[in-house]
């Protein structure tokens, strides 16, 4: 008997130590994630500034005035040269590019509800709280650059909130990225086959853009031959692909018809920003300022340069050298105060408030350390 009760006595002390133990992993978890959410927007912030100097320092009397100012003169100089760049935009112009801007975010929205969709994991969640959400992952994503990981962290926060797994979180990350892909292949072809003539401006950035009308055409045919392929899968019913206990299946007819419409209407709302920006008299034809725009938003990406700073640029340069290039340059500070500097702004209390919701949360679920008698 003296020895049952001692195992019994052992067992009552080993389990309130191992609650504290499972507490306190608990509590660390419940703090390190809005920690890390203002950690995030703390570096927001200081990218933001430096992205605004780093698109007013092209001109040389003003990179000379940022050598020399602090950083409040510094920030008086950046609004000033923003404010003389901007005002020669008409007022119809502002209103359209931001017409197109709320039809892009609308859009990337849709890839969310779109993948939620495809899990069957869209009842009980809001289409206002997929849009918030959605709206949020992009802004600091295209702002920080690494959209798996800033993206995801996000979404992440968003949708395990709401009782999704990591699993699914993760899948639905992975088919948001691929919708954006596939907008991208799909449009590109269409440019490429419509205005093959568009790629040989950038054989003066490198040689490998130095061919025929032929051989890019062709490739614009590819591009739509990978997305006919893609929906033939989907037509056909191709089987889930399995990873041990992970199963990922195959987009059905309905998800790939979505994502048909909510990808291209993302990219040229998108694009549409940089057209509506540009001068009138620039003749540039939509087609055009969308081929540029999706050659150079896709290299900014794969260079993991936040926001295309430079990259952007030079492609439009490029691309369209019969428009002067202090109109390109407003053109596309237009495009980033509209696509990525506004939403960043905007998010950054979205984000406080949502960390400080789940820190209240995470409080209130903190239980008083058990008494060991």
């Amino acid at each position: 008997m003296a020895v049952g009760a001692e195992s019994v006595e052992g067992a009552n002390v080993k389990r309130p130590r191992t609650a504290r133990r499972e507490g306190n992993v608990k509590r660390i978890r419940d703090f390190f994630w809005p920690a890390v959410g203002l950690a995030a927007v703390v570096w927001s912030i200081r990218l933001l500034f430096f992205k605004l100097q780093s698109e007013v320092s092209v001109d040389p009397a003003v990179k000379t005035l940022l050598a020399e100012g602090g950083v409040w003169s510094d920030v008086k100089v950046i609004a000033t040269v923003i404010a003389d760049k901007l005002g020669g935009i008409p007022a119809h112009g502002y209103l359209l590019a931001g017409v197109s801007t709320l039809v892009a975010y609308a859009a990337l929205a849709w890839y969310d509800r779109i993948a939620l969709i495809h899990l069957n994991r869209q009842r009980g969640i809001s289409f206002i709280y997929i849009a918030v959400c959605s709206f949020v992952t992009y802004a600091l994503s295209h702002n920080i650059g690494a959209s798996v990981f800033s993206g995801g962290m996000v979404r992440f926060r968003a949708y395990t909130a709401k009782g999704l797994s990591a699993a699914e979180v993760a899948v639905l990350v992975g088919l948001c990225s691929f919708t954006f892909g596939f907008g991208t292949l799909l449009l590109l072809g269409l440019v490429l086959v419509w205005e093959p003539e568009i790629v040989s401006p950038l054989g003066s950035l490198s040689s490998a853009f130095d061919v025929g009308s032929g051989p890019v055409r062709g490739f614009g045919f590819a591009l739509l031959g990978f997305c006919a392929l893609y929906t033939i899968g989907a037509w056909r019913h191709l089987p889930p692909l399995r990873i041990g206990k992970f199963e990922l299946v195959y987009p059905r007819l309905p998800i790939v018809a979505r994502q048909y419409v909510a990808a291209p209407l993302e990219l040229i709302g998108a694009a549409g920003i940089i057209y509506f920006a540009l001068p009138p008299d620039s003749n540039a034809p939509f087609m055009i300022v969308l081929g540029a725009f999706l050659l150079s938003f896709s290299a900014g990406l794969l260079s993991q340069v936040p926001g295309g700073v430079g990259v952007m640029e030079a492609v439009f340069l490029a691309i369209m050298p019969q428009v002067p290039a202090t109109s390109v340059f407003a053109a596309l500070l237009v495009w980033r105060l509209f696509y990525l500097v506004l939403p960043l702004v905007l998010s950054l209390p979205v984000v406080l408030l949502f960390e400080r919701s789940q820190l209240g949360k995470a409080t209130k679920t903190i239980e008083p350390p058990s008494k060991i008698y």
